[in-house]
């Protein structure tokens, strides 16, 4: 299993790097996104003390695979595309966006703006547009499904916009604690949940482990 989106106690997660790892690892996952939340104040910090512990931690763990990413989270939607500029040369590998979730006041035009600047992943986009996830198939942005319980809300939307259009989904756990950790079960459901097929989740398995791999060619060290 591969979850691209998790929180430590760098944001408003419980627990340090290192329990979020062991924990994901004792549970058979394959690699593990560490997304903590940032905007303009806290950018540099996050993900400097992310990469630091990639730098230091990975080199213990030969069957997972530590990703330094990062979720920029209610920003000004004209300043996301120079934080995803930030963030990339700050080291983060992996780029998430906090998208227009149906359950918080995120300043509309997030999604489309998070799209424009090719992040990674829009997650939890909420009310998507039919044009946005157009927008975001010819920009290679995957759309998050979230099994967060909250977040989660717009998960049918996202997916049947997305089959209808060809746009690629993801599914990740938003993770903040131990309770949050997927197992096969439990992603099985969500995906079901919101109107997806047992094919369905086998293509975002493969569209999850195809991105590993572009971060982490086979073959490559670490």
């Amino acid at each position: 299993m591969i979850d691209l989106h998790t929180h430590t106690f760098f944001s408003d997660g419980v627990l340090t790097p290192a329990e979020l790892v062991r924990r994901a690892q004792a549970a058979g996952y394959s690699a593990i996104g560490i997304s903590d939340h940032v905007d303009a104040s806290n950018i540099e910090h996050v993900i400097t003390k992310i990469v630091q512990f990639y730098n230091e931690t990975q080199g213990y763990y030969k069957n997972i695979k530590i990703i330094p990413a990062v979720e920029i989270t209610h920003v000004p939607p004209a300043q996301i595309a120079s934080l995803v500029t930030r963030a990339r040369r700050l080291g983060a590998r992996l780029v998430v966006c906090h998208g227009e979730t149906i359950t918080e006041p995120v300043q509309p035009g997030t999604n489309r703006a998070a799209i424009q600047a090719k992040v990674d992943i829009l997650a939890h986009p909420g009310l998507i547009t039919s044009e946005e996830v157009a927008l975001a198939k010819e920009n290679n942005v995957y759309l998050e499904i979230s099994s967060r319980y909250s977040h989660g809300l717009g998960n049918g939307r996202v997916a049947r916009l997305a089959l209808e259009q060809g746009a690629q989904l993801v599914l990740n756990s938003d993770f903040h604690t131990p309770g949050d950790l997927h197992s096969p079960a439990l992603r099985e459901k969500v995906a079901l949940g919101a109107g997806l097929s047992i094919q369905d989740l086998k293509t975002i398995n493969q569209n999850m482990q195809e991105i590993v791999d572009r971060l982490f060619p086979p073959g490559v060290a670490v």
